[in-house]
């Protein structure tokens, strides 16, 4: 593979450990494309947010390690270096709940973002400026204390933190967690024109697939740790199993969950 068609993120068949007995992640593998958007999909616990902590090199902080396979950034070796090494590497997570430094500014909190940088106040104003163009409601609070916005301007903080760093790639885990639709649809389109215009790469950890496939071009599908389905969205989306057991559909319409209760039996990909 050329530099020039190589992924800008590649995770190979990492295994990840916890407190030296848990295996969590057995032989991950995935690749998300420079300006690409990947999906990584799965239910609550199929270990979306430990292959993002993995990425990030966060996993040191609750006793876990990459125990086996390699994760490369742009050609380079990330996941032995520090946090702080990813994030002036160009790759940062926004973290599952937000976490916003709830005594902080709005704006304070932006700020925050760009402590790796040592480009000078005055760019670091111009992204500033940047964030509020595409978060408006953050300038209109940017004196509020973090803690006292709603969920939504608090997503819409810790992604506008993310951007301060000047990054190549964001991590998002679960961005429409606790969000009305709405708000969910306000995000998720936001980051789509990040994407676009600024040419962030994204790769989105979420649970729901439905918004997840129509916003990303490329999918990873994750059961107990392991990557059981791929492939580009419009496939998962057409795939029968992913329609019933992720999007809520079948060949006769809407299921309930009465009806796909017993579907951990019949996956044709377990």
């Amino acid at each position: 593979m050329t530099a020039a068609t190589a992924p800008l993120l590649a995770v190979s068949n990492i295994e990840v450990v916890y407190d030296h007995v848990i295996l969590v992640l057995k032989g991950v593998s995935l690749e998300v494309p420079a300006g690409g958007i990947v999906a990584l999909l799965g239910a609550n616990g199929a270990g979306k947010t430990t292959t993002l902590k993995a990425i990030s090199c966060l996993l040191g902080a609750e006793r876990g390690a990459v125990t086996k396979g390699s994760i490369r950034l742009a050609g380079e070796v990330v996941d032995r270096l520090s946090p702080n090494e990813v994030v002036r590497r160009g790759c940062i997570q926004v973290m599952e709940g937000r976490h916003c430094f709830a005594h902080l500014t709005v704006e304070e909190n932006l700020l925050t973002g760009a402590y790796t940088r040592r480009d000078g106040w005055g760019a670091i104003q111009a992204d500033l400026e940047r964030v509020y163009a595409y978060f408006p409601r953050l300038r209109e609070r940017r004196s509020s204390l973090a803690g006292y916005t709603s969920g939504g301007e608090q997503q819409m903080c810790a992604i506008g933190r993310a951007l301060m760093a000047r990054p190549r790639m964001i991590l998002l885990d679960e961005p429409s967690m606790g969000l009305a639709p709405q708000l969910v649809e306000e995000i998720f389109e936001i980051t789509t024109r990040l994407n676009r215009e600024a040419g962030v790469t994204l790769l989105l950890a979420e649970q729901n697939a439905s918004i997840a496939l129509r916003h990303a071009s490329y999918g990873y599908i994750l059961e107990n740790g392991r990557v059981v389905l791929e492939g580009p969205v419009s496939g998962l989306r057409d795939n029968e199993d992913v329609k019933e057991f992720y999007l809520g559909l079948s060949s006769s319409g809407r299921r309930s969950f009465r009806d796909t209760k017993s579907y951990k039996r019949r996956k044709r990909w377990l």
